[in-house]
């Protein structure tokens, strides 16, 4: 059986790819289907080399986005279209998959019509709260379309349609959850946070803020957190920050000159790193808290490893999806939301020493998070990709 895959630029989009991957072997053998071909056709931006590592032939389209509410921009990026669509049909020409699935995002569109184009089964899944344009504008080519967050629905089912349209549409979608990570799955005493703090050379006795800013860093959360160590530190709050690989050099030389007055033990608490591969499941481990953008891939890590968390999204007009899944995760009780524009030193200490006074809330928060994780998803896809593909 041939796969195919799409879904571009961003961790969020390749990372659930792989996920998926790594659990359709186990599912065709289960089935009976003796050998499978993976194919990658789209944008994968940094992630090329982790996609190949994976088993996945890579091939690549010209780079197209959809945006809201830019018609001129769409419009001038029409040609571009064009182009990867010519592109889109000559590659699935020759690859013939069995079927598709596609995580949308910049690429993703021109396949997804190509390989409607060859009649190939299509499935789709939505990471975020509100679904995108390409998944959007993918949907009515869809034979599944799977969904993170129960408010997605609203997105594809919209409310001027039909009766009819509107089952029809609802017959397609499940709630699914967001694939993670392989290894997230695998056991783990994630109760011991003492004894994994002590294997990562943190002192057990003291709270840890894990801090993560997505798979490229986040620039504002960086300068955040140098500009209140000194807090931090004062507090007893020990500190492992995920910078972002662009940024490490600077946040290492900033904290650097905020350490300086500070002993050698204070220095070592606050520590900042370049990003975290698999060893993010150590860190979550020993995290008392977890910092973190608004990301589906995030939010449903965090929740798989069941860790009370503090949300900054990325800001409305850069991406109303990250506000809205902040704010959905938040009501189940998991996390605390603080939108960028409220994100000040008085408001986010007031917030982090209320959780760290309270350890009921903390374990609430806990217990709210591992009920709202779906650690299943991937499995559920690629279940539903063998039998898409083989019909």
């Amino acid at each position: 059986m041939r796969i195919l895959f799409t879904g571009g630029v961003t961790g969020g989009h390749i990372m659930p790819l792989i996920s998926v991957a790594e659990k359709l072997p186990i599912v065709a053998q289960s089935r009976g289907i003796p050998s499978l071909e993976f194919f990658y056709l789209g944008v994968p931006g940094m992630y090329a080399q982790e996609l190949t590592s994976k088993g996945i032939t890579v091939s690549r389209v010209a780079s197209v986005k959809m945006r809201r509410g830019a018609i001129i921009r769409n419009i001038i990026e029409l040609p571009l279209l064009i182009v990867a669509i010519i592109q889109a049909l000559w590659r699935v020409y020759w690859i013939m998959p069995d079927v598709l699935f596609s995580k949308g995002g910049p690429g993703a569109l021109p396949v997804v019509l190509a390989c409607a184009f060859y009649r190939i089964p299509i499935i789709i899944h939505e990471s975020d709260s509100v679904a995108g344009l390409t998944n959007l504008a993918s949907a009515r080519f869809a034979k599944r379309i799977a969904i993170a967050y129960a408010t997605a629905k609203e997105s594809f089912v919209g409310t001027p349609a039909s009766d009819v349209a509107r089952a029809a549409i609802e017959q397609k979608i499940a709630l699914i959850g967001n694939p993670i990570r392989n290894f997230f799955l695998t056991s783990f005493d994630t109760t011991d946070r003492a004894t994994v703090k002590r294997i990562m050379d943190f002192d057990p006795a003291k709270p840890l803020l894990v801090v993560i800013g997505g798979s490229q860093g986040a620039v504002r959360i960086n300068e955040f957190l140098l500009s209140i160590a000194e807090d931090l530190l004062t507090r007893n709050i020990q500190v492992l920050h995920q910078t972002g690989v662009n940024n490490i050099g600077s946040v290492k030389g900033d904290l650097a000159l905020v350490m300086k007055k500070y002993s050698n033990m204070y220095q070592h608490a606050y520590r900042a790193v370049p990003y975290f591969e698999e060893d993010i499941k150590d860190a979550y481990c020993a995290a008392d808290i977890v910092i973190s953008r608004a990301g589906s891939g995030s939010i449903f890590e965090i929740a798989a490893m069941g860790r009370p968390a503090i949300l900054i999204p990325l800001p409305q007009e850069i991406s109303r999806d990250q506000v809205k899944n902040a704010f959905e995760y938040a009501a189940t009780g998991a996390a605390i939301t603080i939108e960028e524009s409220n994100l000040t030193r008085n408001i986010f200490l007031d917030q982090l020493d209320r959780l760290l006074a309270n350890p009921t809330m903390l374990a609430s928060m806990a217990a709210a998070a591992k009920a709202f994780s779906r650690p299943e998803a991937a499995e559920v896809l690629a279940k539903e990709i063998v039998h898409l593909g083989r019909r």
